[in-house]
């Protein structure tokens, strides 16, 4: 979809836009394929294709504070991933305040199912999936990651996901997250915040990339560091990379840059972890 497609979102802090603009920018170009698993306009994904597919899929999904964002933010991501026969999908999420949790964590395992059903149509294997988000998608990513009751409560069958890359990912809300304002997307209820926390859910996680910037949110920092030690004492598989100099925005540019802190380390995480169907 085009930028003025799309219904209108709140708008983001100086910052914000000026990420979203750059993210715009590094992806024309660049298309991919797009389907919709539901009827919402921000139900929908984009496919790109690798020239020579080796089975593996990366699902990810963009920030943007749960209230903004867009599916076509992560395009530029997707030439680091399909040279190296990664199949790439970015997908979207309804967004808040419209639609609050448990919402877009709905529409996300809706996209797992969606990619596990149509693997075959785009050189992929649904028992070679990942999946991964930067900021707000890291999120949703780890919520269905670290816990096998998310996942069943969601109907993703027992290893579908292989492993999970969050990206400048929040893990946390509530006292002690650092958040200096709740996020809209928890809604009204205040056990919400307990319900959304990827760290306070951890069981049969899958295996996990953990990166976050040097130089990232004051308060992503210590959490992605405690969300590390969380799943390593409930005995998953963690590896934790911290990329030099990098802010929560260039973070994310990392995954587009094939000799970048980041895309060398996800494509070697996931030779790793993948597996024949």
């Amino acid at each position: 979809m085009k930028l003025d497609e799309y219904p209108a979102q709140e708008p983001l802090s100086p910052s914000g836009t000026e990420y979203g603009v750059e993210c715009w920018r590094r992806g024309e170009g660049i298309h991919g394929e797009e389907f919709a698993f539901g009827s919402d306009p921000y139900q929908r994904l984009l496919v790109f294709r690798a020239p020579r597919a080796d089975g593996r899929v990366l699902l990810f999904w963009h920030g943007g504070g749960w209230t903004s964002g867009y599916k076509e933010w992560m395009a530029f991501m997707a030439p680091a991933f399909t040279r190296a026969g990664v199949t790439f999908v970015s997908a979207g999420y309804r967004l808040a305040p419209g639609h609050v949790f448990p919402a877009g964590l709905e529409d996300c395992a809706a996209a797992v199912l969606w990619v596990a059903a149509h693997a075959g149509e785009h050189g992929s294997d649904a028992f070679r999936l990942f999946v991964g988000g930067h900021s707000a998608g890291g999120h949703y990513a780890a919520m269905l990651a670290a816990s096998a009751a998310q996942r069943t409560q969601h109907g993703l069958p027992a290893g579908l996901v292989r492993g999970c890359l969050p990206l400048s990912g929040v893990f946390d809300f509530g006292p002690g997250s650092g958040l200096s304002v709740r996020p809209r997307f928890l809604g009204p209820d205040a056990d919400t915040d307990l319900l959304a926390s990827p760290v306070r859910h951890i069981d049969a996680p899958v295996p996990f990339l953990v990166a976050y910037g040097a130089k990232d949110f004051p308060h992503l920092l210590p959490q992605g560091h405690a969300f590390v030690e969380a799943l390593r004492v409930a005995g998953g598989e963690v590896e934790e990379l911290v990329l030099p100099e990098r802010t929560h925005f260039t973070a994310s540019f990392a995954g587009g840059e094939a000799d970048g802190p980041w895309a060398p380390a996800a494509l070697e995480f996931m030779a790793r972890h993948a597996r024949a169907a």
